[in-house]
């Protein structure tokens, strides 16, 4: 696969990951959306930070968007999602669908990252024919 070609899936699949996050957790936070507090409540949160919770997801988001600071939002981002992976193991929630998607997600997003950046690709290089 041609350096282009990496470069171009790698920021598709970063697309994708940054609208998902953007959509289906930050947008309802920093809305003010009911689903935001339920799904914290069923989590065992009764009086949860929402909107900081929010606040820090969009910061991480942005981050990882600008390919100078990508690094670091992927790492604060991995924080987040760690943080939600204790809270569904925490929860008793089933596995394959709880509480391995931030797993799911963060492969998704390093992945996106690793085709997208160069100097990651060198750090973690998966084969020579690439």
């Amino acid at each position: 696969m041609s350096q282009k070609t990496m470069t171009r899936l790698g920021w598709v699949l970063s697309g994708l990951y940054i609208l998902f996050i953007l959509g289906a957790s930050v947008y309802p936070k920093l809305s003010g959306m009911p689903i935001a507090d339920e799904t914290m409540v069923s989590l065992g949160w009764e009086h949860s930070p929402v909107l900081m919770i929010g606040i820090l997801e969009l910061i991480c988001v942005l981050l990882y968007a600008v390919p100078a600071t990508a690094v670091l939002g992927a790492v604060l981002s991995m924080a987040i999602l760690g943080g939600a992976m204790t809270m569904q193991v925490f929860a008793d929630m089933p596995l394959l669908s709880n509480k391995l998607f931030s797993i799911y997600l963060g492969l998704f997003m390093w992945g996106g990252l690793w085709l997208r950046s160069p100097r990651l690709r060198g750090l973690f290089p998966l084969a020579r024919s690439l």
